[in-house]
């Protein structure tokens, strides 16, 4: 649910799928791509907590 949503809502895939720790399926991208993009993913997690947030509170 999360990671459609998160599409849904245009964050990008690579800030999704490092988040979710779904592993990267192209080996050599894998091998190279150690960013951890951060800024990005924080800004991410506090858009989704502001979701869940608001569907708890009505």
């Amino acid at each position: 649910m999360a990671s459609t949503l998160l599409h849904e809502k245009g964050f990008d895939t690579a800030h999704i799928e490092v988040q979710l720790a779904h592993a990267e399926r192209n080996t050599v991208k894998a091998a190279y791509n150690h960013a951890e993009y951060l800024p990005q993913r924080t800004e991410m997690m506090q858009w989704w907590a502001d979701y869940l947030d608001g569907l708890k509170n009505g």
